[in-house]
């Protein structure tokens, strides 16, 4: 790309020519405010306080929209510049209903801190916004019209990036509002349209309108019921991106960090899902190998294998209730198993508590992870075994990080704990599943074990590495030697990378889908920002932790083994435990 030269504030810079100023000036560490610019979507110079003034030029410019051009002399701070930036934080301010007590967004909100910085006066204007509703979809993500600023983050997340349309403008003018549609012509065929549940609206919402549906209430108010036994889990991908919420350079690793961070805020005990990963992964790939062998396994309650082909991974919520009203079609292609949050909560309360002598019911599991519809997972009645839900509560890595703050825990300086056994130990397969591509290379890996078993058949191959299935491409696929059998197998990062996959369904017999782009590490409820580069940093963190686990197959993790061998004598509680329906809704 062609080199320019440009000045910002009397500084002389050197940039491609294809960057707008917004983005040069904080590559050279220039600092602009703005609200509305996400590297996901096109620039939509909604928010209007990132104007600066360019010389020659008679009106002032937003700089996320303007693209840098040879010889340009900028000044992001005039007199000019700094009246109608405050202007426009201000009338930010009286569109958006100040909810700072209860929001999970106080202690960072880039609203505040403008207002902070610039000594703004934001209660000059009337609020204008009061009587608007708070739209909630199912328990996982709600968006409350009295906070919005009208940046449409969340549209673009939904129907950009997403391609799932469920939200839209209603209105005009100062009027207008974002709703969820009541009904939408999709491609003309009159399809009616549902919320996945996925949060991207809320990770790509700058000042917490989208939001997850708290959990953290209950959950302090669980901490504090003494006949209660409240124990955590964390899902993979948290210990590679709480610590952005404290200054904790992206992708570095803090799990031990994350197991003090649960002990002082009151948990018990506290688990690591990466162990329930593994049993995840040998469910999984045990039955991957029944499909492919068209063997009936009663306990999955697979009916006809052959018509059940490609097998989809379930792990993904967003995923699962996609297909449960957009394809229920595809309701048997989906694997039983359950997902390792469910796996190890329906584990905590049957083999744990058998180990422990407590009653299932005095115990309450947190799970902690990446993802709102975890909450609605959670939630399912399916999922519940002899009448007790395995997971009483989803909190999500925000809500976490708030509740850490709120109590003033400084999580950069707690020492490193290590989770309760024997539900603690994991491989290195297990810490892969945050990141797209990570559960199905599991899987392989021990699908390759299992159908080989001891045999040094020159049809056997037994990999550690599938890097095909790795990356951040929205697509990708490639063929894999299972038995002598070739398979073929897809990743589709991102819901939004999907309608291909489903137009060539006969090309597969094995695929992963996670709704969100990146996997879990870029999920609803990770940290804001989430970037390409934080998704990036993040998965990158997790094959590390891989590469460097002495154990990297999950069949190889003998506490994982235990459990399972547990549950094979306990009769219909294995099904229970393992596997799962779904069903059509409406």
């Amino acid at each position: 790309m062609k080199k320019i030269k440009i000045k910002i504030n009397n500084q002389e810079i050197e940039c491609s020519a294809d960057k707008n100023i917004y983005k040069v000036a904080k590559e050279n560490g220039i600092f602009i405010p703005g609200l509305c610019g996400h590297p996901d979507f096109p620039a939509k110079a909604n928010c209007r306080i990132c104007v600066v003034e360019i010389k020659g030029r008679k009106d002032l410019t937003t700089s996320c929209s303007t693209k840098a051009e040879d010889g340009m002399e900028i000044i992001t701070d005039s007199e000019r510049v700094k009246k109608a930036r405050n202007l426009n934080i201000e009338l930010i301010f009286a569109e958006h209903i100040e909810k700072c007590p209860t929001c999970v967004w106080r202690v960072n909100c880039a609203l505040l801190n403008f207002a902070d910085r610039y000594k703004i006066e934001i209660t000059r204007f009337p609020d204008r916004k009061g009587s608007r509703k708070i739209y909630k979809f199912g328990n996982s993500v709600e968006i409350d019209g009295t906070q919005c600023i009208d940046c449409r983050n969340c549209i673009d997340a939904c129907s950009l990036l997403q391609k799932i349309n469920y939200l839209e403008l209603k209105g005009k003018g100062h009027d207008q509002e974002v709703v969820p549609v009541k009904s939408h012509r999709l491609g003309g065929a009159g399809k009616k349209i549902d919320c996945i549940y996925c949060g991207q609206c809320a990770v790509h919402c700058p000042v917490g309108s989208a939001q997850e549906q708290t959990h953290w209430e209950m959950v302090e108010n669980a901490l504090n019921n003494k006949n209660k036994i409240v124990v955590a889990q964390f899902a993979p991908s948290i210990r590679v991106s709480i610590g952005e919420e404290f200054n904790i350079p992206y992708g570095k690793t803090v799990t031990g960090q994350v197991i003090s961070g649960l002990r002082k805020l009151g948990f018990k005990h506290v688990f690591d899902v990466n162990f329930a990963a593994d049993i995840t992964t040998m469910v999984e790939a045990q039955e991957l190998l029944e499909r492919l062998l068209s063997e009936k396994n009663p306990k999955s309650e697979i009916r006809n294998p052959k018509s059940e082909m490609p097998m989809f991974t379930s792990c993904c919520p967003a995923w699962v209730k996609y297909v449960e009203f957009y394809h229920p079609e595809l309701i048997p292609n989906l694997t039983t198993s359950r997902s390792p949050q469910i796996h190890l909560g329906g584990i905590i309360k049957t083999f744990w508590a058998e180990k422990m002598n407590i009653n299932p019911k005095n115990i309450v599991v947190v799970s902690v992870m990446p993802c709102t519809a975890k909450k609605f997972e959670s939630s399912r009645k399916e999922m519940k075994i002899k009448g007790v839900w395995p997971v009483d509560y989803v909190i999500t890595t925000r809500e976490f990080a708030w509740m850490l703050k709120k109590n003033n825990i400084d999580f950069a300086k707690l020492k490193s704990g290590k989770p309760d056994n024997p539900l603690g130990e994991y491989s290195g397969a297990a810490a892969i599943y945050g990141g797209s591509g990570g559960v199905m290379e599991s899987a392989l890996r021990t699908a390759q074990f299992l159908a080989c078993g001891k045999s040094k058949s020159k049809l056997c191959e037994v990999r550690l590495d599938f890097k095909d299935v790795r990356g951040m491409a929205g697509i990708k696929e490639t063929i894999v030697n299972v038995a002598g059998k070739n398979v073929r197998v897809a990743v589709v990062n991102g819901i939004g990378n999907i309608d291909p996959i489903l137009r060539h369904l006969d090309k597969y017999d094995y695929i992963e889908v996670m709704a969100c782009p990146g996997g879990c590490i870029g999920g609803g409820g990770q940290p804001i920002p989430t970037t390409p580069e934080t998704r990036k940093k993040r998965i990158e963190a997790l094959y590390r932790i891989d590469k460097n686990k002495k154990i990297r197959k999950a069949h190889e993790n003998k506490c994982a083994a235990e459990a399972l061998g547990w549950l094979k004598k306990q009769g219909k509680l294995e099904c229970q435990v393992l596997h799962t329906k779904y069903k059509k809704r409406s």
